[in-house]
């Protein structure tokens, strides 16, 4: 994977969605020539971002309530509530395209966790509903992210190297819990922690592009999602029903290769 041989970290780094700032400025020239000047620009960050709920409308509607995203201690995990200790390297390159890399600032791991109290599908009068899934919670690290815009191609190419270490929640119309589920990389089954990279982080390889849609379909201009590769080991320490424990699952080298989804209207 590209870039991934260049990261020191053994555990993680992770990326937050956005930051906010208030009271902005404009800039004047000079300002704007100690930014432009520069090989690129560099963005430090730390954040924790909360959501009450996000509604996608349909004729009826999906809802997730009560989103959290921070560090691993808002999903029970070791560190704090707060997603800290990260940059974000952006560089415009000689032949147009966009690189943007996240980094520690430290070198020391950077976790990530999140939660979601719900997620529902709600009827368009609201007189019924559906809960899917709930008190959702998990945890674990992100090793890679490195994004380019590739302007030869027009397309967003994603490197990820990550890893869940715990995440539990409740498929509520099934009745079954999913508990201890974790992803790890290929080689965590054989080797365990000490296999480093190969064995921590499952890597994945990610193309998104405007594109036609699959085989004989006639759609034009779609979104397309092409993931090229992604190899993990995947455990779920226990899946309950009724709150009691049917067993244990294990998935060894799980890769999804070769996969395409378009994506557009109906």
């Amino acid at each position: 994977m590209k870039g991934l041989k260049k990261i020191a970290l053994v555990t993680a780094i992770a990326a937050a969605p956005f930051a906010a700032n208030a009271d902005l400025k404009a800039m004047d020239d000079a300002m704007m020539g100690d930014i432009t000047g520069q090989a690129g620009v560099t963005i430090e960050l730390e954040t924790q971002v909360s959501i009450g709920s996000f509604v996608y409308t349909d004729e009826g509607s999906f809802t997730v309530n009560g989103i959290q995203i921070g560090g691993s201690g808002l999903a029970g995990g070791a560190g704090t509530n707060l997603l800290d200790d990260l940059y974000i390297d952006i560089d415009v390159e000689a032949d147009g395209d966009a690189f943007i890399s996240v980094h520690s600032l430290s070198g020391a791991p950077i976790d990530w966790g999140m939660t979601a109290n719900s997620m529902s599908l709600v009827a368009a009068d609201g007189s019924q509903s559906t809960t899917l899934v709930s008190n959702l919670a998990g945890h674990g690290n992100l090793a890679q992210l490195d994004i380019r815009v590739d302007t030869a191609t027009d397309q967003l190419q994603l490197d990820v190297a990550f890893n869940v270490v715990d995440m539990d929640f409740d498929v509520e119309f099934l009745g079954v819990g999913i508990r201890d589920m974790s992803i790890m990389g290929g080689r965590f089954f054989e080797d365990g922690p000490a296999g480093g990279l190969p064995a921590l982080f499952a890597v994945a390889d990610v193309n998104v592009y405007k594109g036609a849609g699959l085989g004989a379909s006639t759609a034009t201009d779609v979104l397309r999602i092409d993931i090229n590769d992604i190899t993990m080991d995947m455990n779920i320490g226990a899946i309950e029903i009724g709150g009691t424990s049917i067993g244990s699952v294990a998935l060894d080298n799980l890769t999804i290769s070769n996969t395409k989804l378009a994506v557009y209207g109906h």
